[in-house]
């Protein structure tokens, strides 16, 4: 699954996806309007998301509203700190160390 996650936000068009979710919930009409990208190529892109388990879908109406997965971007950032030896450190809170 790893692998998948790491395939999945290889692209820079997939970033900025991921970016613009990460402000909340958008349909594919605004990831279109904010990428610059067709139709067909932000649903193949967030695909790839889905697929790598970083993002869900849901129908309203005719339009198609994505979300983040936090729960999933949680387990990825945790197991990324392990493999780096991070674990045991916080997040860093500004400031230099004394």
């Amino acid at each position: 699954m790893v692998r998948l996650i790491h395939k999945a936000l290889s692209d820079v068009n997939r970033l900025r996806i991921v970016r613009r979710l990460a402000q909340g919930e958008a349909t594919v009409t605004e990831l279109i309007d904010h990428v610059g990208l067709s139709q067909p190529l932000v649903s193949w892109h967030l695909g790839k998301l889905r697929l790598a388990g970083l993002v869900e879908t849901r129908r309203a109406g005719r339009e198609t509203v994505s979300r983040l997965l936090p729960e999933a971007w949680d387990r990825f950032a945790t197991y990324e700190r392990r493999v780096l030896g991070l674990a045991a450190v916080g997040p860093r809170r500004g400031g230099a160390a004394t």
